[in-house]
């Protein structure tokens, strides 16, 4: 048996009924929360077969959405760096401009078939946070969103979306003010508030099942990106890439893909350096742990204690990763590499130059690999996961590295 027919079956053996892969998942959280997050499950295990749960959310992604979103081949860049095709898979056109409306909108349909009247969430890019609030204003739901000091100062123009959208926006001065303590401040929210309120958490981590039900929401990502590169060009990709912090529009990519004979890589960022602060690159330096409720690879000190990680990326600087990554891992299945923050400012450039597409420095990342792996002529062909637009980004890049002028490809 080769190695992809191990999948053939995977959605039906992972998560297992406790949300494990393999050793990874799991849900640890106070005792008063067990209840609340049983009755999430319960309810998405109830309508996620429902027909007419399913149509509602497929009416949304088309009429509001904007879904499907196109696979673009970039044959200006591809034919400048040698023979490699690289394409992207543009989640940057969706509504609000990132992959994460995919499973904000099937959050608030869920909240708004529970009977919540308010959604919690965190945010580091902010790309989560528009999303959800954008969620909130269509599903008549109240907002809170919760966001490090750190990177609200970076991402200025998705705090002033999520405050026209009227959500809330209430900033975290915690620690390294940046994503991780978010997640902390939200989850201290849900505890006080989890009766009225649901937490949609922004990726494919935290306790079971939202590792599961974001994945479920994500992968329409990696199923029309499949169909429609087999459309284009009558063959399978040679490689599927793209970035990973969390991991959702990664997972999304990822898993529609773990069946075929594709290569599937995670790119993951290496910020300033491989020391302890100077990256989020849980999955290449982590080590087994357990972090806001669920069991991975985790970037901790010998007490198990987070360590401080840093990325020019705000939607990368967490200090885990996804349970399934790791399993996937694990497994041999997918593999994960690095890219530093002066690699992803170059994509940025470059794909902003030759191809008129501004992406986030998050989805730049992904870029990265695939111009360094046509470079080196890697690959055939290699379609990349574009999560999102760098709108939220401009300002940032242009003020610590200017216009560009003087970048190489």
């Amino acid at each position: 048996m080769n190695k992809y027919a191990a999948f053939d079956n995977y959605l039906k053996e992972f998560p297992s009924k406790d949300g494990r892969f393999g050793p990874y998942g799991g849900a640890y959280m106070p005792e008063e929360l067990m209840a609340a997050f049983r009755e999430i499950e319960a309810a998405y295990r109830q309508i996620c077969h429902s027909a007419q749960f399913i149509s509602e959310l497929r009416r949304i992604r088309r009429e509001f959405q904007g879904r499907p979103t196109p696979v673009y081949h970039c044959e200006k860049l591809s034919n400048m760096l040698g023979t490699t095709q690289i394409y992207l898979k543009r989640e940057d056109l969706n509504h609000t401009g990132a992959h994460k409306i995919n499973h904000c909108m099937g959050e608030g349909l869920l909240a708004k078939f529970m009977g919540k009247k308010k959604i919690i969430a965190e945010t580091g890019a902010g790309s989560h946070g528009v999303a959800l609030a954008t969620a909130a204003a269509y599903f008549g739901l109240e907002c809170d969103i919760y966001m490090g000091e750190v990177d609200i100062a970076k991402q200025a123009p998705n705090v002033s979306r999520m405050k026209l959208l009227g959500a809330r926006v209430v900033p975290v001065s915690a620690g390294m003010k940046t994503l991780k303590e978010a997640v902390d401040a939200a989850f201290e929210a849900y505890l006080r508030e989890y009766k009225d309120a649901i937490y949609c958490i922004g990726s494919v981590v935290g306790p079971h099942p939202f590792p599961l039900m974001v994945r479920d929401f994500q992968m329409v990502v990696g199923i029309e990106a499949r169909e429609q590169f087999m459309q284009m060009t009558g063959l399978m990709p040679d490689a599927v890439c793209a970035c990973v912090g969390g991991g959702s529009n990664s997972i999304g990519m990822f898993v529609p893909f773990l069946a075929d004979p594709v290569e599937i890589i995670g790119v993951e960022p290496l910020g300033r350096g491989s020391k302890v602060g100077d990256h989020a690159a849980s999955m290449t330096y982590g080590k087994r742990g357990i972090l806001h409720g669920f069991e991975s690879y985790v970037l901790a000190d010998e007490n198990g204690e987070p360590n401080p990680v840093y990325s020019v990326a705000s939607g990368l600087d967490y200090p885990a990763t996804g349970p399934e990554h790791a399993y996937l891992k694990d497994a041999g299945r997918v593999t994960y590499d690095t890219v530093s923050d002066e690699e992803a400012v170059n994509a940025f450039y470059a794909l902003s130059r030759y191809e008129g597409i501004i992406p986030a420095l998050e989805s730049a990342h992904a870029v990265a690999y695939a111009i360094r792996a046509a470079k080196e002529n890697k690959f055939d062909s290699i379609l990349v996961n574009l999560s999102g637009r760098g709108d939220k980004d401009m300002d940032y890049v242009i003020e610590n590295y200017g216009y560009g002028e003087n970048f190489k490809l």
